[in-house]
């Protein structure tokens, strides 16, 4: 797996997942599936577009999931190919819709994939609907859990808060080792 920075990668063809993916948890785990799926069906490469630190770190000092050593030995284990590792700051959020566009247009992405709630751009401002008018865009949509409660950073951040160290790591499809969040 190769890394870049936002606005540094430049390819003839791939698919694209884009999100925080901070944990990379079940739900993301079967996002970059799906993706890494689509993009052998094309031949072309899976591109994996997150943020360090992830948004909700950035802006509500939430606790992290993952260290970005870990993000990225997980990113392989998935069999990505490239990763842009944007650095999320002030000026990063501060990006218009058609701006963050333009650098996708960039890797000149077959598809994208991305998760429920997906918003991107200055204030929150662009959707799947706006990647849709100029890609094939698509939504994953949710994955829950045994008991039907979809499964995402938040609650998993949660569970460790409660001390529900084992059900976490259930959530996160792996077993306990170390974790930034745990440590």
């Amino acid at each position: 797996m190769k890394c870049f920075l936002s606005n540094q990668l430049k390819l003839q063809q791939c698919v694209m997942t884009i999100g925080a993916f901070d944990g990379i948890h079940r739900g993301h785990q079967a996002l970059i599936r799906k993706a890494k799926t689509q993009a052998e069906a094309y031949g072309v490469p899976l591109v994996v577009y997150t943020f360090d630190p992830p948004p909700k770190v950035y802006f509500q000092k939430q606790t992290m999931l993952t260290s970005l050593t870990e993000k990225k030995k997980f990113l392989q284990e998935l069999g990505v190919d490239y990763t842009v590792f944007a650095s999320f700051d002030q000026t990063y959020a501060a990006r218009s819709v058609q701006d963050f566009i333009v650098e996708l247009g960039e890797m000149n992405p077959q598809e994208i994939w991305v998760g429920p709630g997906f918003h991107f751009g200055k204030e929150k401002s662009g959707s799947v609907e706006d990647l849709q008018k100029i890609f094939q865009a698509y939504q994953h949509p949710a994955v829950t859990c045994s008991a039907g409660e979809v499964i995402s950073s938040t609650r998993i951040r949660q569970l460790f808060q409660r001390q529900q160290v084992e059900q976490a790591y259930v959530l996160l499809g792996r077993e306990p080792y170390s974790l930034s969040a745990v440590q």
